[in-house]
């Protein structure tokens, strides 16, 4: 199949972040996590001293309190979402991405939209970076709709973009990593899978996104039924590795123990290094939701 074909059913990306959103608020309350805070306020207490231009007085007429509104410019957080659109990430292939069947990089696509959509709520700014086979996209972080609408366009685009050559990855974090210069929060999407070149190589670029004490949550996206459990049938296939285009036929079933064994191994080796840089290891199963990635971002909010 030509990825290049992939449609997408999703016709509106931010309704959809909008649901996932509300269904994630709607469920904190029974969670560990019921603590944290999910009312979004549009406004402030006015404090003595300030510009009287902002407040509100309809609300003042109703509660006898000052506040002043709170424009999308003012904003508590600066976050910076850095998608990997390479090959890899193209899989598994899926003729028409829907919201039961998504690719890597089109749960990616979702998972940063409703990312945006809660950044929003809390009034906080957005930027995006998105890197292939070239640093294809850059927006710094601002906190309007009109930059908000503009980012939801790239990340549709995702939904229906062609499949990539080989990517440097650890090239492209070390670019973005120099063009975010204010402490902020940073959220990584990759699959981690880097041909021809060492771990540490990633190790080393994941560490310099830690400069200027970013906050830094890597989702380690891999589809779980397939990738991690290499849960195939048993008849003969041939798997091609879609970024170097190198061929093998093997069984699935004569080599699942020692594959599943290499890449657990790897994750373990991953979460470890994240843990030595202070980075945030979130390994993220595309066939389980977007809850723990929305988690990840209260949680991150917090320490920053």
């Amino acid at each position: 199949m030509n990825l290049s074909e992939v449609k997408s059913d999703i016709k509106n990306l931010d309704l959809l972040a909008k649901q996932v959103v509300e269904g994630f608020i709607t469920g904190i309350h029974k969670s560990p996590f019921h603590g944290f805070s999910v009312e979004f306020s549009e406004h402030k207490l006015y404090n003595k001293g300030e510009s009287t231009r902002h407040i509100d007085w309809k609300l003042f007429a109703k509660t006898e309190k000052l506040y002043t509104k709170k424009y999308e410019e003012e904003t508590n957080l600066r976050c910076h979402i850095i998608i990997d659109n390479s090959a890899s990430m193209h899989y598994p292939m899926v003729k028409k991405q829907t919201v039961d069947n998504l690719n890597k990089v089109g749960f990616s696509a979702v998972a940063s939209a409703s990312l945006m959509e809660i950044l929003k709520r809390q009034r906080d700014a957005v930027g995006l970076s998105i890197y292939g086979d070239s640093y294809e996209y850059y927006a710094p972080e601002k906190g309007s709709e009109r930059h908000r609408k503009m980012l939801l366009h790239q990340l549709e685009q995702l939904l229906v973009s062609e499949s990539k050559s080989s990517t440097e990855t650890y090239k492209y974090l070390h670019e973005i990593a120099e063009k975010i210069h204010r402490r902020s929060l940073i959220f990584v999407f990759t699959d981690m899978f880097q041909p021809n070149k060492d771990n540490e190589t990633l190790f080393e670029a994941l560490k310099h996104l830690k400069f200027n004490k970013h906050e830094v949550v890597l989702f380690h996206t891999y589809d779980g039924e397939t990738e991690f459990n290499f849960n195939f049938d048993n008849n003969p296939k041939k798997f091609v590795d879609v970024e170097t285009g190198e061929e093998i036929n093997i069984y699935a079933e004569n080599i699942r123990e020692k594959y599943t064994a290499l890449v657990g191994d790897y994750f373990k080796e991953l979460k470890n290094k994240c843990l030595q840089y202070k980075i945030d290891y979130i390994p993220v199963d595309i066939r389980k939701g977007y809850n723990e990635i929305l988690t990840a971002y209260l949680i991150s909010r917090k320490k920053i």
